[in-house]
């Protein structure tokens, strides 16, 4: 009798526990190549992409042009998660996050198949800036979904370890980015690179999109979602009901995320460019700065994560944002060391607290809404968030330094933004255990 009954419940347990480490996997797979996806683009705007689209130009001047392509795929992100968010929560995650794979996908190809300016003029830059944006739409719907699919499908007490799944994609799609660029960079003749190369890493992502598509098809809706989607009817429009009751999570939400992704945004875009121009080093050695750090920002990631799941997450993300204050402050001092392994560490020390940052997001974000608009809500505060940080560093940075002819410049910039991001978190009414919407929702 005893075996008869356990024997279904320890079955049951076991479907479970696989669904939930699908649900992680897929999360994290198609979120890295969702992202490779955008930060070649950063790169190549770093690189390249200045005089491919914008010549006649300075230096500067093109490069401010090709950031400023870069921010507009920021400003088309809040677009992708207020749409996909809607659907999201009246359908379904997953069909969500196989049209945003989608459209990144095409987006991307598309970019690598680009005429530049030689060829087709004015309307080369035009593309751009319409491919850049359709990449914007799509990654603004990815990152709602993954975090959902994947906390919503965790183990109970292990939501934030799990959540970290799609933030850990993050960095891993960099680091599969800069994996790429580093040999075309390092072993192709400059002319070369420029005339073509630079294309190979967009048109690699047809073969990526079709792997994480594969994967992404098999997953399933959590039991969460289910339930909530049938024991009450979803609102017409879920983006009003955020804008109207939650406007003040959304805004602080948004704001405790500004400084880990304009922060991040500058160390993985601007760095490349300033250790070039500035401090007089190759590509190749940027590269290889930046592709050593992303393993500790990985790191970073998984370890606050789980330690959000034991100390909670507000605790987890104000030690973490304290720190990052200070390694701000102290970074472009490292820099401009100009001596390798003091660079290196001040990379790797940076790293590891932006993923300090990031890695209780998942878990928190969805935590702060019930379940029926929990995609367009979560969406919307990591989008506002990252416009406002993200979006403009680059540029600013880039702004502030050609204006100053200094990098304390861009330490002020850091150091207030992180500054921003504490005040937010501290501001923020986080849920305990026993005041989190989907429990509210149940009563």
């Amino acid at each position: 009798m005893t075996s008869t009954v356990s024997t279904p419940a320890a079955t049951l347990g076991s479907q479970r526990h696989r669904r939930a480490r699908r649900a992680a996997l897929g999360s994290f797979v198609g979120t890295a190549i969702e992202w490779y996806d955008f930060f070649i683009y950063g790169t190549a705007a770093a690189l390249v992409l200045g005089h491919q689209f914008f010549p006649g130009s300075s230096d500067l001047a093109g490069t401010l042009a090709a950031f400023a392509t870069l921010a507009v795929g920021f400003v088309a992100r809040p677009i992708g998660g207020i749409v996909m968010g809607h659907f999201g929560d009246r359908v379904g995650r997953k069909s969500m996050l196989v049209v945003s794979l989608l459209l990144m996908g095409c987006a991307t190809v598309g970019i690598g198949l680009l005429p530049n300016y030689d060829a087709i003029g004015a309307l080369a830059p035009i593309l751009l800036v319409t491919l850049r944006f359709v990449q914007g739409l799509g990654v603004g719907g990815e990152w709602g979904g993954a975090v959902l699919v994947a906390t919503e499908n965790a183990p109970e007490g292990r939501k934030g370890l799990y959540g970290a799944a799609p933030q850990i994609g993050v960095p891993a799609g960099v680091l599969v980015a800069n994996l790429v660029y580093l040999p075309l960079t390092a072993f192709m003749s400059e002319d070369a690179f420029n005339s073509w190369g630079w294309r190979i890493p967009f048109l690699l992502s047809s073969v990526l999109v079709l792997v994480a598509m594969w994967i992404r098809l098999g997953l399933e809706e959590s039991d969460e979602f289910e339930a909530a989607r049938e024991s009450e009817q979803p609102g017409k429009l879920p983006i009003l009901e955020v804008l109207t009751r939650h406007w003040k999570t959304v805004l602080l939400a948004g704001g405790t995320f500004i400084a880990t992704n304009g922060i991040a945004y500058a160390y993985m875009v601007y760095v490349l460019k300033y250790g070039e121009t500035e401090l007089g080093f190759s590509k190749t050695a940027m590269l290889f700065l930046l592709i050593g750090s992303c393993p500790f920002w990985m790191a970073g990631m998984a370890f606050s994560a789980w330690k959000s799941d034991t100390l909670g997450r507000r605790t987890v993300y104000v030690r973490s944002s304290i720190a990052l204050v200070i390694i701000a402050a102290a970074f472009f001092p490292l820099m401009d060391t100009a001596a390798l392994p003091i660079m290196a560490a001040a990379m790797i020390a940076l790293g590891f607290v932006l993923g300090c940052c990031a890695g209780p997001q998942s878990a928190l974000f969805a935590e702060l809404f019930p379940p029926a608009i929990r995609y367009s809500g979560a969406s919307l505060g990591y989008q506002v968030g990252a416009i406002l940080g993200g979006g403009l560093a680059p540029i600013v940075a880039t702004a502030l330094y050609a204006s100053f002819g200094t990098s304390l410049a861009i330490t002020g910039y850091f150091v207030l933004i992180a500054l921003i991001s504490l005040a937010s978190i501290l501001l923020l009414k986080v849920p305990t255990p026993s005041t989190r919407p989907i429990e509210q929702e149940a009563v």
